[in-house]
């Protein structure tokens, strides 16, 4: 199996050379503790994301990264093991893969997810930033004679890389993404409607105010004061608002990148715009918040929440790509 892995604190995503996007999934397990004995998995991706705040105590979810990195060893090995199964490998199959990385992310962060991979049986395997895999998804060749500039939102990050000729002219991170814009929402439902909800009703809610910003929202969840259920309507402008001082603190983090790009590598990114991918990057008025601060045009990638993994696995076969960007 060739594989691009698309590796997210919020959602992972694999995508085969041949039969294209085999696992689309969150990036969470499900454990319960097994005392002496080994913790057991219950459950993995969406199955484990539908018992965050359902499963009982002795149950314990578990996310293998944060803000884009491994933070325990054994847990990414353990996950990517099981996503490689639900990827539909066999036992006797040998699995060669790229996978996505952070542009600001250490050597010694990236020593350890790959790592992980290999012992999950993953050889050969190669680090990619992910900001490249995704141009490459969308159809830019990072090699080319041209200054390219990006923007990756995810659930733990967001970064903004501009690139040329096989390397990095500028870059910043931010270590805001969409998963404190989930807890914006959470805790603009508590102090202004006296509701209490989940992270996934959270996220849910966040994820379908971007449809319609004039409409309103239902949305379920504990009253504060009773603890009874309670429905609670809300507008999806208010949502927007809720985000927008998370979204303003990352696309002031971003656009300090223009700073360190010479005057050239700016024209060439006005001629061609900023391109904007990750699951983040579809909140209600984050690409035009984006534009306005950079004072470039941006536009949104026509497959935001799969394009890393997709130029991931199309980097497998491109050597040259690889020597000039990749991560080990």
């Amino acid at each position: 199996m060739d594989l691009g892995i698309d590796l997210g604190t919020a959602n992972t995503v694999v995508s085969d050379v041949r039969r294209g996007i085999v696992f689309d999934e969150p990036t969470v397990m499900l454990l319960r503790h097994g005392g002496a004995r080994r913790d057991k998995v219950l459950a993995v991706g969406r199955e484990a994301a539908d018992l965050l705040g359902r499963a009982p105590s002795r149950f314990t979810p578990v996310r293998p990264l944060h803000d884009g990195v491994v933070t325990d060893l054994e847990t990414a090995r353990l996950y990517l093991r099981l996503v490689l199964q639900q990827a539909g490998r066999r036992a006797w199959t040998p699995v060669r893969a790229v996978i996505g990385v952070p542009v600001g992310s250490t050597a010694l962060e990236n020593r350890a997810l790959l790592e992980a991979a290999e012992e999950a049986g993953i050889r050969p395997v190669t680090a990619l930033d992910e900001s490249i895999a995704g141009a490459v998804g969308c159809g830019i060749d990072p090699l080319e004679r041209r200054v390219h500039m990006v923007v990756d939102v995810g659930g733990g990050t967001a970064e903004a890389v501009a690139f040329c000729f096989g390397g990095v002219l500028a870059h910043r991170t931010s270590k805001l993404g969409g998963d404190e814009m989930t807890i914006a929402v959470s805790r603009q439902l508590r102090e202004q409607h006296q509701l209490h909800v989940g992270e996934l009703e959270a996220e849910d809610l966040k994820i379908r105010s971007g449809t319609d910003l004039n409409g309103s929202l239902v949305v379920q969840g504990r009253d504060a004061a009773s603890g009874r259920p309670r429905l609670a309507t809300v507008q999806a402008a208010e949502v927007s608002d809720a985000v927008r001082p998370i979204t303003d603190e990352i696309v002031r983090t971003l656009a300090a990148s223009l700073d360190d790009l010479p005057p050239q590598a700016i024209a060439d990114v006005m001629a061609e715009g900023v391109l904007v991918f990750g699951g983040s990057a579809l909140v209600p008025g984050f690409a035009q918040e984006l534009e306005r601060s950079l004072g470039l045009p941006v536009k949104l990638a026509e497959d935001p929440l799969t394009c890393v993994a997709e130029g991931a696995a199309r980097a497998l076969r491109n050597r040259p790509l690889l020597a000039a960007y990749g991560r080990g």
